[in-house]
């Protein structure tokens, strides 16, 4: 008989599903608060576990733990779950994506608009008994400019707000169509610096991940539009903390309104004291309809892994059948690789792509490999993404995702080629395995070569005359940049080229200004790719979460 642990205070509406999931042989117990032994002990004796974000569950809180089968978030961020360490146990982590959607973008707004008015201040003063109309003085925001860092569903809905109080949206997402963006009267712009100096206000509704921490820092100071207003309701670190303090200071910054900070819970902070200020506790998702939503939904998503397998909103792994699963394992990793190949090529959003096989591959199970594509070529720009949300990842964001295949082989008995178009520009990329596991590059922008898909690239293209590889060699190894492996390829001899270096370390930015330096040399950009063998947690852990899967459709029966 499944039990489940609820872990952080739950809406009516949820322990109302709970009681009715009797039915299903599911028994539960209410227990919040609980960290460190207390908390391990706890999820000790459960089957399955639902919290919201007060709960940490840690490695250490999941040690030797094998009984725990899943773990839902009540929300969508899950930095509060340690997903490696579920990974590792066969712990499936779900999520509920879209429950408080409308209530996070409705705090963004009423934040917006508290700076604008100066609200906080002015209702302080009058409980004061201070009737300082004039020293309140606020803006519309009709005619401002709002920049939005993050298109998603939050971030759309910020923008749909934004356009009914005739505010002029600039958004950056690295995967929103411009075709998408047009409909929801966004204007894209390829870097979050570039929109900085147009900005009267800037919302931030992204993951927390090593490109958007401490997005606003000391060096934007310089380039931020004076006067302009930050409002952050996503996650804390995204803005530098003591940078904004430095910009309240200096005037540069006019206003800062926080939902979300570095280090939670936070009951101290020089911003507290500081004029043109609004803070909340985290309130984005507490409204009593997204609280009721994402209950629901959590439970449900429990109810259902244990009553019948079914596994939703994975945010670590995807039930796949193992027999399945090993005739594609290598393709899925092939696949993953490609994505992450193409998306480093480009500065500009991709507006659709596709992948096409050929071969023996053709014949087998491509779905999941399509989804593992995908989700190579979202992972830098979404936390928590896998095979089960990539392709619906892409479509929110109005990218077509197109699937051809051909069974009659070509040149390898089995090959994967993906295309990604990305502005006016169309990348191809080919690959296929060597043996079962060992994932080759055979076709780079219509250019036959071999590499491989792994650590550190450098592509350049270049002109096809005698003495190229020398100069890059040479431009390399005297800054100490040691090449492991290079390959090229040409359509005719003479014309255009392209290189593949595999390289020891990263090169710096004077040895990539050597190498552009070299005449014959047109454009060069790094790719950072896994170590050979390195794959996803969500393949790693494919095979365990379908026997927990199995494991949990036989306990709740």
């Amino acid at each position: 008989m499944p039990s489940i642990i609820v872990l952080d205070t739950l809406s009516p509406d949820g322990l109302a599903l709970l009681d009715a999931a009797a039915e299903h042989g599911i028994t539960y117990e209410v227990a919040t608060g609980l960290s460190g032994d207390a908390l391990r002990e706890a999820l000790a004796r459960h089957d399955g576990a639902i919290c919201r974000s007060g709960v940490k569950i840690t490695a250490a809180t999941l040690a030797g733990n094998h009984r725990l089968k899943a773990i839902v978030r009540a929300g969508v961020g899950t930095d509060n779950i340690d997903k490696d360490a579920a990974t590792r146990q066969g712990i499936v982590v779900m999520n509920t994506p879209a429950g408080n959607t409308v209530s996070t973008a409705e705090h963004a707004f009423a934040l917006i608009l508290a700076l604008s008015r100066n609200v906080a201040a002015a209702d302080a003063s009058l409980r004061d008994h201070r009737w300082d109309r004039n020293k309140f003085m606020g803006v519309q925001l009709a005619g401002k400019t709002l920049g939005i860092v993050g298109l998603g569903r939050i971030g759309q809905a910020v923008a749909k707000r934004a356009r009914a109080f005739d505010m002029r949206v600039i958004g950056f997402d690295p995967f929103l169509s411009p075709e998408r963006a047009g409909e929801l009267g966004i204007e894209l712009v390829d870097s979050v610096r570039g929109m900085l100096p147009e900005l009267d206000y800037l919302t931030v509704h992204t993951p927390l991940t090593d490109d958007t921490h401490h997005l606003i820092g000391k060096e934007e100071l310089s380039i931020l539009k004076p006067g302009v207003r930050l409002i952050n309701c996503a996650r804390g670190g995204i803005y530098d903390e003591q940078t904004l303090v430095e910009g309240l200071k200096s005037g540069v910054i006019g206003g800062v309104a926080l939902d979300v900070f570095e280090k939670e819970p936070c009951t101290e902070s020089p911003l507290f004291g500081m004029p043109g200020v609004v803070v909340t506790p985290h309130l984005g998702a507490s409204t009593e309809e997204a609280q009721s939503q994402v209950a629901v939904e959590g439970v449900n998503l429990l109810v259902d892994f244990f009553s019948t397998g079914t596994i939703r909103h994975s945010v670590n792994s995807n039930a796949i059948d193992p027999a399945a699963l090993e005739g594609v394992r290598g393709f899925l990793d092939l696949a993953w690789r490609l994505g992450l190949l193409v998306a480093q090529l480009d500065e500009a959003p991709p507006r659709s792509c596709s992948i096409a096989y050929r071969g023996e591959i053709a014949a087998r199970n491509t779905r999941l490999v399509t989804a593992a594509f995908a989700a190579g070529l979202l992972e830098s720009a979404f936390e928590d993404v896998n095979i089960v949300n990539a392709e619906m990842l892409l479509r929110e964001r109005g990218i077509d995702l197109v699937e051809q295949s051909r069974t009659d082989p070509g040149a390898f008995s089995s090959v994967v080629a993906v295309d990604l178009v990305a502005g006016d520009r169309v990348h191809r990329a080919a690959g296929t395995l060597f043996g079962h596991a060992m994932p080759r590059l055979v076709q780079l922008e219509g250019h036959r070569l071999e590499a491989y898909l792994d650590g550190i690239l450098l592509v350049f293209t270049h002109q096809d005359v005698p003495g190229i590889i020398g100069r890059v060699g040479t431009a390399f190894g005297s800054l100490g940049v040691n090449i492991a492996q290079m390959t090229v390829g040409r359509s005719t001899p003479g014309g255009d080229a392209i290189g593949v270096l595999n390289l020891d370390q990263e090169p710096s930015k004077e040895a990539l200004a050597a190498l552009l330096d070299c005449p014959g040399i047109r454009s060069a950009r790094i790719v950072k790719l896994p170590a050979a063998g390195q794959v996803p947690n969500w393949l790693a852990a494919s095979s365990a979460a379908g026997r927990t899967a199995r494991a949990a459709q036989v306990a709740g029966k």
